[in-house]
C-alpha cells in the first residue's frame, strides 16, 4: 500500500476552502499513486472553530462527505478525514472512511481531550472500528485515542496491521514526544504501521506542533515533517517486510492477560 498524510492548515468554520484543501490534498495524493490519504482531526470544520463546530456538524450522509467521496471515487484513492458528526441527537467528533464506493465508515472518539473538546462532542465508547484497503486491515483512532495504548493494542488484537489517527496536537513541550516517540513506540509494541496526521500553523485558539509521521512496525519513522508547515508525506507500506522485526519481538503472539 501507498499511503499518504496530509498535513494541512485548516480554516476554523470555513468548510468550503477546508474541503477544498482536502480535494487538493486528494488530487496530490493521487498524483503520487497513493492508495489512501489521511486528513487531520476535525478538518472540514477546523478544529479551532469552537462553538461553530456544533452548527456546522452534519451527519455522515450529508454534502461534505458526500462531496469528498464523489473526488475519491474520480482519483481513486481512498480517504480517511475527520469531521463533525450530527448523530443521535448528539455531535461527536468523528473519523469516516470513503472509498468512493459504499457508505463512509464512522469512528467516533472515544477520549475527549479536555474542557473544549468534551464541552462541544459527546464522548463515543471504546470501540474497534476496522475496515479493509489495498491488502490492508486498518483501524481509526483521532488524536487523544492514540496516547492511551489500550486503543492501539485493542486494534491490534482485532486483527489490523495499520492504525490511522487524524489528529489535532497542540504546540507544547511534550509534543515533541508525544509524535517523535510515543508514536513509533505504538507501532513497535503491536508490531503495526501508525499514520498520524496533524494540523498545521495556527487559528485563533491553537497552535499545532505539525510533525505528523508515519511508523513502521519496528519503530522506524518511514515518513515524518519536521515542523509545522502544511506538507503531504507518502510512504509505502509493506507488512511482509516486517517478519523478522514481529519474530524477535513477538508482543502479540506471547501476550497474557
Amino acid at each position: 500500500m501507498r499511503l499518504a498524510v496530509l498535513q494541512m492548515r485548516a480554516l476554523p468554520g470555513n468548510v468550503e476552502a477546508n474541503l477544498k484543501m482536502i480535494e487538493d490534498g486528494l488530487r496530490a495524493a493521487a498524483a503520487q499513486n497513493a492508495d489512501l490519504l489521511i486528513a487531520p482531526e476535525l478538518a472540514v470544520t477546523g478544529y479551532g472553530a469552537g462553538d461553530a463546530i456544533t452548527r456546522l456538524a452534519e451527519p455522515a450522509s450529508g454534502p461534505s462527505l458526500h462531496r469528498l467521496n464523489a473526488l475519491v471515487a474520480e482519483t481513486g484513492t481512498a480517504l480517511v478525514t475527520g469531521f463533525a458528526e450530527a448523530a443521535d441527537g448528539a455531535v461527536w467528533n468523528s473519523a469516516a472512511f470513503l472509498d468512493g464506493k459504499g457508505a463512509p465508515v464512522i469512528y467516533r472518539k472515544s477520549h475527549l481531550y479536555g474542557d473544549y473538546e468534551k464541552n462541544l462532542c459527546k464522548a463515543a465508547a471504546p470501540s474497534a472500528v476496522t475496515f479493509e484497503h489495498a491488502g490492508m486491515k486498518i483501524g481509526m483512532l483521532i488524536c487523544f485515542d492514540v496516547e492511551f495504548p489500550e486503543n492501539v493494542r485493542r486494534l491490534a488484537l482485532a486483527g489490523c496491521n495499520l492504525v490511522v489517527v487524524p489528529t489535532a496536537l497542540p504546540e507544547s513541550p511534550y509534543s515533541p514526544f508525544i509524535a517523535r516517540s510515543m508514536l513509533p513506540v505504538r507501532a513497535f509494541e503491536n508490531q503495526i504501521f501508525v499514520a498520524y496526521a496533524n494540523h498545521a500553523g495556527a487559528d485563533d485558539a491553537f497552535r499545532y506542533a505539525g510533525l505528523s509521521v508515519i511508523a513502521a512496525p519496528d519503530g522506524a519513522m518511514l515518513a515524518h515533517q519536521d515542523d509545522s508547515e502544511a506538507a503531504l508525506l507518502v510512504a509505502d507500506l509493506d507488512p511482509d517486510g516486517y517478519a523478522e522485526a514481529r519474530k524477535q519481538n513477538s508482543y502479540l503472539a506471547d501476550l497474557r492477560l
